[in-house]
């Protein structure tokens, strides 16, 4: 089986353009039914994979976003604590609260900055993969229109004919 839906694709596209055309026509021709099927068969499972990884994508960005906020508040746990062991002289908890204030707006804006690094990550990925999907369901919609077309005006299997992909009568 092959490995992905690019490596399918073009089987699939070699195996229509390797295809032997009809007698008469050079836009027509005979292709192996079940090898097509075969292949489109073997798309159709690759789709779950690349929506599966798409989906492990968006839990690490939320691993990444929680591991980011257990970040922060160990941070402000700890600038808290220090803040309450400086309590002994007003300038010393002065100081220890502008200490305090300043590591939290640091935690929070790494915090910020971390979440746009991983929401921005994510869309990439996403958008990635959204883009390959796009394209394989192109490719397919377009090798379907071809078997259509080829499909037109052959004659029946009964004829002694090689058997012909007949989209429309799949479609019944």
């Amino acid at each position: 089986m092959a490995s992905g839906v690019d490596e399918l694709l073009d089987m699939l596209y070699s195996m229509i353009e390797e295809a032997k055309n009809l007698p008469l026509s050079s836009d027509k021709c005979i292709i192996e039914r079940e090898q097509a099927l075969d292949l489109l068969d073997d798309l159709k499972a690759q789709f779950p994979m690349e929506l599966a990884e798409a989906q492990k994508l968006v839990a690490a960005r939320g691993d990444y976003i929680a591991s980011a906020k257990r970040e922060a508040d160990l941070i402000r746990q700890q600038a808290e604590e220090k803040a309450k062991q400086m309590i002994a002289e007003d300038q010393i908890l002065n100081v220890a609260k502008q200490k305090s204030n300043e590591m939290i707006r640091l935690a929070e804006e790494r915090s910020r900055e971390l979440r746009k690094a991983a929401n921005e990550y994510c869309e990439d990925a996403l958008k990635r993969t959204e883009e390959a999907v796009a394209e394989a369901f192109d490719e397919i919609k377009k090798s379907r229109i071809r078997f259509r077309a080829a499909a037109g005006g052959v004659p029946s299997a009964s004829s002694g004919q090689s058997r012909v992909y007949d989209a429309e009568a799949e479609q019944d």
